[in-house]
C-alpha cells in the first residue's frame, strides 16, 4: 500500500526548487491569473475559453528516506515506488520527472489508481481551472485517484515561468497539492512520451489543442476517454466517467 499524504507532493516540489535556487527566488510578484491578458476567450489565439467537450484536434526508483539518501534534508519521505515496472508499451512503463526536478516518477506507482492527465499553464483563460482540478482530487483522492499536471509553454508561451515560479504560482493562488510533473511539450516536437502514448491509443489521437487538455486512464492502466482544453473538470461528463472509472475492482 502507498502511503503519501496529498500535500506531500507539493511540499517536496517547493522545497526541493526551493533549496536549490533559494528562498529568494520564491517570493515572486504573481498578480494571479486571468485571461484579461490573453486574447479575447474563443478566439484564434487562446482558443481555451469556450465550453464544451469532444475530441481535441522508464525506469522505477528505490523507496528511500530523502534525508538517508543524500536529497534535500527536510523533505517528505518519497512514497514507495512500483515493485513491477510495466510492459514496454503501456502507460505504466512510462516516467516523468516531478517539477522540482529531484526525482523520476514512474506511471506505475499510480498502478490500480485512476489518473486524469492535464497539461497546464499559469497565463491562460483556461487557468481558473486549477481551482475545480484540484477540488476533485480532494473529493476522490481517497478512492485512489490523482490529477497529474503537466505544464507546458507551447500554447501562446502561457507558462514562461521556471519550476520556482511554477510551484510558487500553484501553490500562493491555487494550493495545489495534486503532483506537477517538469514543464514539457504536449505536441512534436520533443514530446513528452507520456503524451506520444496518450495520444497513440484509440480515440486519442491527435496534437492537444490547447492548455488543460485532458486524459483520462483507468485502474488497469488503459485510456479511456480524451476532452478538449476547454472542458471544464465540473463538465457532467468528466465527472461521471471518473466516477465510473473509480468504480472499476483495483
Amino acid at each position: 500500500m502507498r502511503i503519501f499524504p496529498r500535500s506531500s507532493w507539493a511540499v517536496r516540489s517547493t522545497l526541493a526548487v526551493a533549496c536549490t535556487l533559494g528562498w529568494g527566488a520564491m517570493i515572486i510578484a504573481w498578480s494571479g491569473c486571468s485571461s484579461s491578458s490573453d486574447a479575447p476567450s474563443g478566439s484564434a489565439a487562446d482558443p481555451g475559453g469556450g465550453t464544451g467537450s469532444g475530441q481535441g484536434g522508464g525506469g522505477g526508483s528505490v523507496t528511500k528516506d530523502a534525508t538517508a539518501s543524500g536529497s534535500t534534508p527536510g523533505i517528505t519521505t518519497l512514497p514507495p515506488t512500483c515493485a513491477v515496472p510495466g510492459e514496454p508499451g503501456t502507460f505504466y512503463a512510462l516516467s516523468a520527472e516531478n517539477l522540482a526536478g529531484d526525482e523520476n516518477v514512474p506511471m506505475c506507482d499510480f498502478r490500480g489508481d485512476v489518473v486524469l492527465v492535464v497539461n497546464t499553464a499559469s497565463f491562460c483563460g483556461n487557468t481558473p481551472q486549477y481551482a475545480p482540478l484540484e477540488a476533485m482530487y480532494e473529493k476522490y483522492a481517497a478512492q485512489g485517484f490523482y490529477v497529474l499536471g503537466f505544464p507546458c509553454n507551447q500554447f501562446g508561451e502561457q507558462e514562461p515561468g521556471d519550476a520556482a515560479e511554477i510551484s510558487a504560482f500553484c501553490t500562493s493562488e491555487y494550493h495545489i497539492t495534486f503532483p506537477m510533473f517538469t514543464k514539457s511539450n504536449v505536441n512534436p516536437p520533443d514530446e513528452n512520451p507520456i503524451y506520444t502514448w496518450l495520444k497513440a491509443q484509440p480515440n486519442g489521437a491527435g496534437d492537444v489543442d490547447w492548455n488543460f487538455a485532458k486524459f483520462l486512464v483507468g485502474r488497469d492502466g488503459k485510456f479511456i476517454k480524451r476532452w478538449i482544453a476547454s472542458t471544464q473538470p465540473t463538465d457532467p461528463d468528466v465527472v461521471s466517467n471518473v466516477e465510473a472509472a473509480l468504480a472499476a475492482p483495483k
